[in-house]
């Protein structure tokens, strides 16, 4: 892997760089608590100190509503709707967000691959950047704090600037061009780096590993706490809205006034709603709040083969976000009987 630095004043003019290449979204404080993944106008305004935005990375890929294809009764045909050909720019995804992206990657890019999603990813560009956690964090217990594929830059925070990790053949296209604004790395910066890592190590509310959780889960079904916290539920899907690798959708018809055209439109589901679970009967699989609740952890904490983690990255959205202050960390440590870090 090549490594470079670059200085913080510099980071901006590459950022201006990077606008000529494509359509180019960072980090942004949208509320005095909030921030959100927004086109950049003014590369001043990017936030590189940030924790979580609230919708995932994975929108700009897989959206919330898109029309897949228009259709035409009289004439029996449909015209498909095929992505724009635009590059997407992501600064600043974190280590959490770059794997919640390689599991919706793994879903929708398979033997059988999804042409809209697989269209946008193709011409997506990733630039990590390194966090800090805070007390919702645990993406150390689900092995993803560091990451080492799924992104094509990794900027890692230095004292006066950043230690810059090239991931791909489009990671090189990009730093070629722009050496007159980067530099080699010294011994002090890799010094830095292994020192931040100690450190932010320490910092996370819960230490060790859950690649056990997934058997406990299915070993305790029964477990208390599904009534007891789903009680709590609003049933709003807040947490599968905000979770980086939730793919759930649904598809429908929508015709036009005339009964003779329409389109066909995927929209984001969540296996929250009482309808996620409704089909033909009326049968519902899911009937109660508590075996809706049940699902997402079961869910969550299943095995992905192509990224070998969990479905869950342990970015914290889904507690940070929950209207009912339902904390989905707490309830897994209950479960799988773990302990807060000392």
């Amino acid at each position: 892997m090549r490594y470079v630095k670059i200085s913080k004043a510099n980071t901006y003019k590459f950022l201006e760089r990077l606008k000529a290449k494509g359509t180019l979204y960072a980090p942004t404080k949208i509320s005095e608590k909030f921030y959100d993944f927004r086109e950049v106008n003014d590369v001043k305004a990017v936030q590189f100190d940030y924790n979580r935005t609230i919708r995932p990375p994975r929108r700009f890929f897989y959206p919330a509503r898109e029309t897949m294809f228009t259709f035409d009764t009289t004439k029996v045909e449909l015209y498909e709707n095929v992505p724009e050909d635009e590059t997407i720019i992501l600064f600043g995804v974190h280590s959490c967000d770059i794997v919640g992206l390689r599991i919706v990657d793994s879903e929708f890019i398979d033997e059988n691959p999804d042409p809209y999603y697989k269209k946008r990813r193709e011409s997506g560009i990733i630039i990590g950047l390194s966090c800090l956690p805070d007390e919702y964090c645990f993406c150390n217990v689900r092995r993803v704090d560091f990451v080492d594929a799924g992104f094509d830059l990794f900027f890692h925070e230095l004292p006066d600037g950043f230690l810059v990790r090239v991931g791909t053949v489009t990671g090189h296209k990009l730093i070629d061009p722009n050496m007159d604004i980067f530099g080699e790395i010294t011994q002090e910066d890799v010094d830095y780096m292994t020192a931040f890592n100690e450190k932010r190590g320490e910092m996370f509310p819960i230490q060790g590993n859950w690649d056990d959780l997934r058997y406990f889960l299915e070993l305790r079904r029964d477990h208390p706490m599904y009534a007891r916290e789903s009680e709590k539920c609003l049933g709003c899907g807040n947490c599968t809205l905000t979770c980086p690798t939730c793919r759930c959708y649904d598809v429908k018809d929508i015709p036009s006034i005339d009964g003779m055209t329409g389109e066909r439109v995927r929209v984001w589901d969540s296996c929250q709603f009482r309808s996620h679970g409704l089909v033909a009967g009326p049968h519902n699989f899911r009937p109660t709040k508590e075996s809706r609740f049940e699902n997402r952890y079961m869910c969550k904490n299943a095995y992905n083969k192509d990224t070998t983690t969990a479905y869950c990255v342990g970015c914290g959205r889904c507690t940070y976000f929950c209207p009912a202050d339902i904390n989905f960390r707490k309830n897994l440590m209950e479960i799988g009987g773990y302990k807060e870090a000392v």
